[in-house]
């Protein structure tokens, strides 16, 4: 007879516990109609982050053009009281959508299971229609960088089931590097 011990690897607790309770975030919205009073997700992002106990550190809205939207990222990434950055739309295949391709050049690291995750989640509520999702996550420098569709629902999803449970986390994180 054969014993077999099986090993189990915990997380330590106390790297679990290690977060930043109040993270200062830059939202931006990219989309070629939309405006302050339609901005349903941006508006949705800033109200869920002031929730959590984060700060809104600025809020924009920016046509979808690759180069103006990557160089005020990186002016943000490059401003050390700006930990976070959401963006909201541009996530998709139409013509118009280069969200990704203006951030994704500016990353370090990439998040690969918050796509992968988001997607999943996704698939619960469209269906196979979550394929089309482009969502990423990012680290550029200090800052972490989330690219979420331009739906409320999606921002919703991305926000409650994601991004908030991990945000505080994922920068201690960045700064124990």
């Amino acid at each position: 007879m054969v014993l077999l011990k099986r090993v189990f690897l915990l997380a330590d607790p106390a790297h679990l516990r290690k977060r930043i309770e109040s993270v200062s975030c830059a939202v931006i919205t990219v989309s070629d109609t939309r405006t302050i009073e339609s901005d349903k997700s941006g508006s949705l992002i800033k109200s869920k982050l002031l929730d959590g106990g984060h700060v809104v550190h600025s809020s924009s809205i920016l046509r979808d053009e690759p180069g103006p939207l990557r160089e005020h990222v990186a002016l943000l990434c490059k401003d050390e009281t700006c930990r976070a950055i959401i963006t909201t739309g541009g996530t998709g295949f139409a013509r118009r959508d280069t969200t990704i391709e203006a951030i994704d050049t500016l990353l370090d690291k990439r998040i690969e299971g918050f796509g992968e995750l988001f997607r999943v989640l996704s698939f619960e509520q469209v269906g196979a229609a979550s394929m089309l999702s482009r969502a990423l996550g990012g680290v550029c420098g200090s800052t972490v960088i989330f690219c979420l569709p331009g739906s409320p629902a999606a921002v919703e999803l991305a926000l409650d089931r994601l991004i908030l449970p991990q945000l505080g986390h994922l920068l201690a994180l960045i700064e124990d590097r």
